[in-house]
């Protein structure tokens, strides 16, 4: 007998169709379709609905007509599936990897995150998303608002309006601790960048006027939007240029040319870093010049620092002499055993 559900009949289409739908998307793929009477099954057990074989029939040709890709294995009993889903089961298990090892997410976000997406494919295809990968010693953020700070500087980029936040650093106890005195900093928002497994704000900051990058997991909770329009981007503002000039988002001091003398073997890790468009030349056996342009900071003599010797600065003298007195005060704290 078939079951009422509040006023539905089995010929009723205003939620049959719907339920036909994710009835097929979560119990169907290629290597598993579904005939016609486990289809009516599946409706009964779990919507209540009773429908005669000829009526699956009907509203699967509805459905296709609509654009759902369902395909049918001819055979004694017909069997169906969803041909075609927002994404390819090798697309979700891309997304699900970056998701998990992402570190600008909670360990909870991410763990949300991943139930979510394991729903846009079939119960059946759900265990193959089973993910094995390690990443050692990966580091979570525990700014829980990350979500809603990201949309409210798109947002904002978008309604083209200034946004006022508090930033936040940490002291030696490593407790949280409020920079520019808590103060608020009020910025024009230019764009979002990704970078490190990290977000970055870059925007205009109208208390220095002076165009910052801000890591957006330390931004302290939601900006507000400000009714005060938004300074516009400059028409000489190059957002691919700055990404990979200010190097790794860190500094903002002025860049300068740098000559670098490198073993053949780092090519990769230089390019990586100042992109493939850098001139290069050969050098002494075994290696290369180049000259990049780059910010000379702790930042960037740190990246020098671990190729061990294998990259060599060679002008200006300023850069040189500024990565020999980083590498003297390092050496003075390391207490050497006699």
């Amino acid at each position: 007998m078939q079951k009422e559900n509040k006023g539905f009949s089995e010929n009723d289409t205003r939620l049959r169709l719907f339920y036909l739908y994710r009835l097929l998307e979560q119990h169907t793929d290629e290597e598993h379709p579904k005939t016609t009477n486990q289809l009516r099954d599946l409706m009964e057990k779990e919507h209540g609905i009773a429908m005669h074989r000829t009526t699956v029939y009907n509203d699967i040709e509805l459905l296709k007509k609509a654009g759902v890709y369902i395909n049918c294995y001819r055979a004694r009993a017909n069997e169906y599936y969803l041909e075609s889903r927002k994404f390819e089961l090798p697309e979700l298990k891309l997304l699900i990897d970056a998701v998990e090892s992402s570190r600008f997410m909670t360990e909870s976000q991410s763990k949300s995150l991943t139930e979510k997406l394991i729903t846009l494919t079939s119960d059946t295809n759900a265990g193959k998303l089973k993910r094995n990968l390690h990443v050692p010693g990966r580091v979570k953020s525990e700014n829980k608002q990350i979500f809603y700070i990201v949309d409210s500087i798109n947002e904002a980029i978008n309604d083209g309006k200034r946004i006022s936040f508090q930033y936040i650093d940490y002291n030696s106890r490593k407790k949280e601790v409020l920079r520019n005195k808590g103060n608020a900093y009020t910025v024009s928002p230019y764009s979002l960048i990704w970078n490190g497994d990290y977000y970055y704000l870059v925007g205009y900051y109208h208390e220095k006027e002076d165009i910052r990058t801000f890591r957006v997991d330390r931004i302290k909770a939601q900006p507000e939007i400000l009714e005060t329009a938004a300074d516009p981007v400059p028409e000489d503002f190059d957002i691919t240029r700055y990404t990979r000039e200010v190097f790794r988002m860190y500094d903002t001091e002025e860049l300068v040319p740098v000559t670098l003398v490198c073993e053949n073997e780092v090519m990769k890790g230089v390019l990586d870093a100042f992109g493939m468009d850098i001139k290069v030349k050969r050098a002494e056996k075994g290696h290369f010049q180049t000259t990049v342009l780059a910010c000379t900071s702790p930042t960037f003599y740190g990246w020098v620092f671990q190729w061990e010797g294998k990259i060599k600065i060679t002008a200006p003298k300023e850069a040189v002499e500024g990565y020999c007195n980083m590498l003297k005060k390092a050496s003075s704290t390391i207490d050497i055993m006699k």
